[in-house]
Formats: C-alpha cells, sequence, structure tokens
C-alpha cells in the first residue's frame, strides 16, 4: 500500500469519527451505538485474521496485552461515547487530540522515558490554557458540556495509559493480532454495559445512525487502526504527529457543514491554544535547534 494513501485514509477516518460518533447514538443511545459498533468490528477482524492467515497467540504476554488493550478500548470508547452526546463533534476531536501529551507523561512517569523538555512543558502549559477556556465557556454549549468535556479527558486518559500499559508489556505482535485480542476482551464488557445500562433494541433507527454504526465498525475500528500502525511503522513519529494537528480542524469543519455546530469566537481561542500546545510539544525542540543560516559576504 501506498504510504501517503494511508496516511490520508487515516486523516480522512479519525476526522469523520466524532461525527459518526454523535450520529450513531440517535435513535439507539450510546450505549447500543458503542456496543453495536464493536461487535461488528471484532467480525471484520477475525475475518481479516482468517483472510490474512494470521495466528492469534494465547500466552501469558499476549494475553496481558489483549487485556490491556479490552480495558483500554472498552473504558476510553465508553466515556468519549457519552461525552459526544453533550459537546460538540469538533471539540471531541480537539480535546482527544491531546493524546499525546497526556500518553508522554504517563510514559515519562511509569516507562522511566527522557524526562519531558522545556519545550513539551511549554505545549502542556498552552493545552491546559486552552482547556481552561472551554471550561469557562462550556455553559453556553449546553447544561451538560462541562460533564462531555471532562468524560472526553477521561477518555484520553484512559486510551493513554493503555497504549502506555502494552507498551510496558512489550509484545511484539501484529497490530491486527492485537487489535483482534483486545475486542474479544472489550466486546464482552460493552455488551454487558449496555445490557445493565439499557438493553433495549431500538425499533427503528435513522438512517444516519445505521450508516455510522457501520461506518464506524468497519472502517473506523478495524481499518482505522490498521492503517495507523502502518503508517507508523514507515514514518517517522514527528510526521505521524501532523494526524493530531490536520483532524480537529477538519472535524470542526465536517461538524459546522453537516451538523451545525457552532464554536463561539471564545472557544474557538481555546480551540486554537490547544492545537498550538500540540505544535509546541511535538516540535517546539526542533524549532528551539534551528540556526539561520549565515550569508556570505
Amino acid at each position: 500500500m501506498s504510504v501517503p494513501a494511508a496516511f490520508l485514509g487515516v486523516v480522512v477516518i479519525w476526522s469523520t469519527t466524532p461525527l459518526a460518533i454523535k450520529w450513531s447514538s440517535d435513535g439507539g443511545g450510546y450505549l447500543f451505538g458503542v456496543s453495536a459498533r464493536m461487535l461488528l468490528s471484532i467480525f471484520v477482524c477475525l475475518l481479516l485474521v482468517a483472510l490474512l492467515g494470521r495466528r492469534m497467540r494465547w500466552h501469558r504476554e499476549a494475553l496481558s496485552t489483549y487485556l490491556a488493550g479490552g480495558l483500554g478500548i472498552w473504558g476510553a470508547m465508553t466515556c468519549v461515547y457519552w461525552g459526544a452526546q453533550h459537546i460538540p463533534s469538533g471539540l471531541v476531536s480537539v480535546l482527544f487530540g491531546l493524546s499525546p501529551v497526556v500518553t508522554a507523561l504517563m510514559a515519562a512517569l511509569w516507562l522511566g522515558e527522557p524526562e519531558l523538555s522545556p519545550s513539551r512543558l511549554l505545549g502542556m502549559l498552552l493545552g491546559l490554557l486552552g482547556l481552561g477556556v472551554i471550561f469557562a465557556e462550556s455553559a453556553r454549549l449546553g447544561s451538560g458540556a462541562g460533564w462531555g468535556v471532562c468524560a472526553v479527558l477521561l477518555s484520553v486518559n484512559i486510551h493513554s495509559a493503555s497504549s502506555v500499559w502494552i507498551k510496558r508489556i512489550g509484545s511484539r505482535m501484529h497490530p491486527l493480532e492485537i487489535t483482534t485480542g483486545s475486542l474479544l476482551v472489550a466486546v464482552p464488557l460493552f455488551t454487558m454495559s449496555w445490557l445493565l445500562g439499557d438493553g433495549r433494541l431500538p425499533v427503528s433507527l435513522p438512517g444516519h445512525a445505521l450508516w455510522s454504526i457501520l461506518y464506524l465498525g468497519i472502517m473506523g475500528s478495524a481499518l482505522g487502526f490498521t492503517l495507523y500502525y502502518y503508517v507508523l511503522s514507515h514514518l517517522q513519529a514527528s510526521r505521524v504527529a501532523l494526524i493530531t494537528l490536520m483532524t480537529p480542524v477538519i472535524a470542526l469543519i465536517l461538524g459546522h457543514s453537516l451538523n451545525a455546530e457552532s464554536i463561539g469566537l471564545r472557544e474557538f481561542s481555546g480551540v486554537l491554544a490547544i492545537l498550538s500546545g500540540l505544535a509546541v510539544f511535538q516540535w517546539g525542540g526542533q524549532w528551539r535547534h534551528l540556526r539561520p543560516t549565515p550569508v556570505a559576504d
């Protein structure tokens, strides 16, 4: 597969996922939406495992990896689906863009990775400033917007903790195997959550909700994860990090154009501060080491 095509695919999928999450909850509720998505995803992944001739592993290290990934998927997706009901989809994408920052902080604390540089700390401060602005203006977005922001931030932390946990285990397995094994853990948890929380099958689903569930189950989970790991294995991390800056902008445009979502000037200033913080966090160290080219006399 062409690496640029895979990169573009990840950008498209990640940009459209927040709005699809919002739409998939219409008619059946967020628990039904996320459970149906993950049930479809596991069937797609198992089919891919069979078609590609992959062999699932069941040794202790593999089981620990599946557990770490499955708990992460269940916790993070449940929180983000609940939060997406209360805030614009574009804002969901902006907040989830903070996951590299949170992951780096957890890796420094738990994996003994190099301490955070001054530029990365500055990026974190800019991100916190943006979050403060968004929290201050959350009342304008609706009565539950503050809790929605908290739910998405909790999702970011769960996702990051799961990633660091998997990295700490250090299992060298194919990404499709990790995704499939993680979903085998997560799907029963999603099903149990749906049964305890609601347990009712919707009589009918709006067309946009049905298509969103199908899109997320096939494209957003199975294909999205595979493309991302493919890009990660072929490009430098700094280039892959561009995805976290591009997708929030596109998601904001899609939410405004397709779902009539609006972001006020003050909320937009918070979004800008977060995106600026992400840029400084990812590339601030490189900018600091740039030297002007001497001009010949």
